[in-house]
């Protein structure tokens, strides 16, 4: 059945080349095409992309119009789940293939493929310094490090490493880290923990330290993150929420300023920003994905 399901989905994605979105300037609402199963969300500037759980297909367009296209076709054996762009890079989260992949931001073409972890795996999401891309591992305590050379062209398949994480974290059952991002000198990680709902700094050796949420605050079911200075958005994707966390200088505690809802959400899984706007993808995972499931994009304001 779920071989049926991706073979319906590539084939649902290969008749829809073009969806828009409500026909305004940043519209509320940008629609994705219908059976794409969407988990991961970056953008360059005004230019988005969202990748798709089943296939590995990415999907670019504009915020400011809401129209976009396919830009990496579906492919057998390939997932897609957080996404980040950097220097006309995409790079994507490989899921349970254990792999990251790295494409051509502008025309979709492959560039590299990462084989970070044979089996028991689920690589989840990815930020990108200045010197290194960082990627989680939803079931094992280790992150991956692929190293960026000149212009952040991506190291050889050789100079991967996987960094055990230390200190404050412990690895528990089911969904562990998830989310990920970084301070803008690429100095210190920021991480998430589905289930617990807990934070932490990491360094880049992979010692960990728990932010401590004031008034015994947590975020469970926290998914994507988004770090804008001393904010941080912590997507909570089941309670259709996005948690905006107001962080000590120091990184080492916080507080929950408010969480923002919206009818629109429907299991957020992850956030991009632009301006004084989110954009929330929307997995939609409590209702069962068909070819003709719609899903879609949500703004926020921050």
């Amino acid at each position: 059945m779920k071989a049926l399901l991706t073979i319906l989905a590539i084939a649902a994605l290969m008749a829809v080349p073009t969806v828009s979105g409500q026909g305004s300037a940043f519209p509320a609402r940008i629609d994705l095409p219908d059976g794409f199963q969407p988990e991961g969300i970056a953008n360059a500037d005004e230019q988005f992309y969202v990748g798709s759980i089943p296939t590995g297909a990415v999907y670019s367009g504009s915020l400011r119009t809401g129209k976009g296209t396919i830009l990496v076709p579906a492919q057998a054996g390939r997932s897609a789940i957080g996404l980040k762009v950097d220097r006309g890079r995409l790079f994507v989260a490989g899921g349970n293939t254990g792999n990251a992949y790295v494409y051509n931001a502008k025309t979709g073409a492959l560039i590299r493929t990462y084989s970070l972890s044979t089996g028991g795996s689920f690589v989840n999401d990815v930020v990108v310094t200045k010197q290194a891309a960082w990627l989680t591992d939803s079931f094992k305590p280790v992150l991956y490090r692929v190293p960026l050379g000149p212009s952040g062209r991506p190291g050889a398949t050789s100079t991967v490493s996987t960094v055990p994480l230390s200190g404050d974290y412990e690895h528990g059952g089911g969904f562990n880290v998830n989310g990920i991002d970084a301070t803008e000198n690429g100095k210190t990680l920021v991480i998430v923990q589905s289930g617990t709902g807990r934070l932490f700094t990491v360094t880049p050796a992979g010692r960990t330290r728990a932010i401590a949420l004031a008034s015994g605050e947590s975020v469970p079911n926290g998914d994507g993150i988004l770090l804008d200075g001393r904010t941080l958005y912590v997507v909570q994707n089941q309670l259709n929420v996005v948690a905006r966390i107001s962080l000590a200088p120091n990184l080492r505690s916080g507080r929950v300023v408010r969480r923002i809802a919206n009818p629109s959400l429907d299991v957020p899984t992850t956030v991009a920003d632009l301006g004084s706007r989110l954009y929330a993808v929307n997995a939609r995972f409590g209702t069962a994905p068909t070819p003709t499931t719609d899903y879609w994009i949500t703004q926020l304001k921050k």
